[in-house]
């Protein structure tokens, strides 16, 4: 199994981001003119592939679309980044997933309207065809964006081939014991914690609380992200939260994804759980300091430098 060493693979979701800033959003039957509009790529699981990629990783991804020009949007911006485009899945049905996006600019408040299309449509047989390229893989991370039998199914195939699964609980949606059994970690921010557990978490005993829920149901490593408070882990018997670097956030989207390909780049770089998240946590400050998902992702020598200036 030497080939595996280092190598991640993304399974999730890519929606083509279409978002719009006016001066107030629309209520119903209102037509409001805007100032902005703004088209790319997105998607909980491509942004995580892109900042995994950005940040050095070996990383492949596994995503739906459909044969329509949103697609493009997909395959041109892989090309761009030098990410490999042959794991990708068509649909000769379904539509490219969107997501709505409108913003309020002067009170920063959203409304947003997720059709995830194609990549909802994931099939069993499809799973079977990247068989391969999960067992290749020393770390998988998915998220719950795409269909659920198919993330079950990606999980089946890894277990058996000892390639370790780390499941993003976001947006978030209930699972079973029986697919959180099967991964090694999981990464939900406070909100999806609390949803997931019913435990509110807070600080550090209730993340405590909470992780012993995720390891009751065989869960190993437990990431708890909490925002400004910093992230919250639990490994072995060491349980603590790692403060938040304080930067002043221009755009906050995608910060939760940025941290979890960061995750994922740092473990497959062999850092252990704490560093990783360490890794992470610059990643994702850096991030909220641009515009936008994929294009505020930093590159690994920006990454290297910011954590250098913190010491």
């Amino acid at each position: 199994m030497g080939m595996k060493k280092g190598k991640a693979l993304v399974f999730g979701s890519f929606v083509v981001d279409l978002m719009g800033r006016a001066p107030h959003l629309p209520v119903p039957a209102e037509t409001v003119k805007g100032s902005m509009f703004k088209m790319g790529p997105g998607g909980k699981g491509f942004n995580q592939c892109v900042a995994a990629h950005k940040a050095g990783a070996d990383v492949a991804f596994v995503t739906k679309v459909g044969r329509d020009s949103f697609s493009h949007v997909l395959l041109d911006t892989m090309e761009e980044l030098g990410i490999p485009k042959d794991q990708i899945l068509f649909s000769e049905d379904a539509e490219t997933g969107i997501a709505l996006i409108l913003v309020d600019e002067n009170t920063s408040q959203n409304a947003i309207l997720i059709v995830p299309g194609a990549c909802n449509t994931i099939t069993e047989e499809e799973i079977l065809g990247i068989e391969e390229a999960i067992g290749q893989s020393e770390y998988l991370l998915l998220q719950l964006e795409v269909n659920q039998d198919a993330n079950e199914r990606v999980m089946d195939i890894a277990k058996r081939y000892d390639c370790k699964v780390i499941v993003n609980t976001a947006p978030y949606a209930p699972v079973t014991d029986a697919f959180l059994s099967k991964a090694y970690m999981v990464t939900p921010n406070e909100v999806e914690a609390e949803e997931l557990t019913g435990i509110p978490v807070t600080d550090l005993e209730s993340a405590k609380r909470a992780a012993v829920w995720f390891k009751e149901r065989g869960v190993e490593v437990v990431v708890i992200t909490m925002g400004s408070k910093g992230v919250f882990i639990s490994e072995g018997g060491r349980e603590e939260i790692l403060p938040a670097f304080s930067v002043k956030a221009i755009d906050t989207t995608g910060a939760g994804d940025a941290f979890n390909g960061g995750l994922l780049t740092g473990l497959c770089e062999g850092k252990d759980v704490w560093e990783a998240a360490q890794f992470a946590s610059a990643l994702a400050a850096l991030s909220v300091q641009k515009l936008g998902t994929t294009p505020s992702m930093p590159m690994r020598e920006e990454i290297d430098a910011f954590l250098e200036a913190q010491k």
